[in-house]
C-alpha cells in the first residue's frame, strides 16, 4: 500500500521498482485496462545496466582470478 501526497504524488514499492527495472530517471506511464483498472507500464525500453554487465561476456576463458581482478581494476 501507499499513500498520495498533497501534491499527487506516490511512491513506487520497491518490490514493484525492482520487479520492472525502475530507477531513478526512468519513464513510467499509467495506463487504464479495458476492465477499468489502471496499470504502472515501465516505458524505458532497457533496463538498467549493472556495474558488472559491461563485463558479462568480455573475459576469455582460462584467465585466473588474479588477470580478472587486475582488468576491472585497470591494473597493467
Amino acid at each position: 500500500m501507499t499513500r498520495v501526497t498533497t501534491k499527487g504524488q506516490v511512491t513506487i514499492p520497491k518490490p514493484v521498482r525492482d520487479l520492472l527495472g525502475i530507477v531513478p530517471g526512468s519513464k513510467v506511464d499509467f495506463q487504464r485496462t479495458t476492465d477499468g483498472k489502471v496499470v504502472l507500464v515501465h516505458l524505458d525500453e532497457k533496463r538498467a545496466e549493472s556495474r558488472f554487465e559491461k563485463w558479462r561476456g568480455f573475459l576469455a576463458d582460462g584467465m585466473s582470478t588474479d588477470e580478472i581482478m587486475a582488468m576491472t581494476r585497470g591494473e597493467d
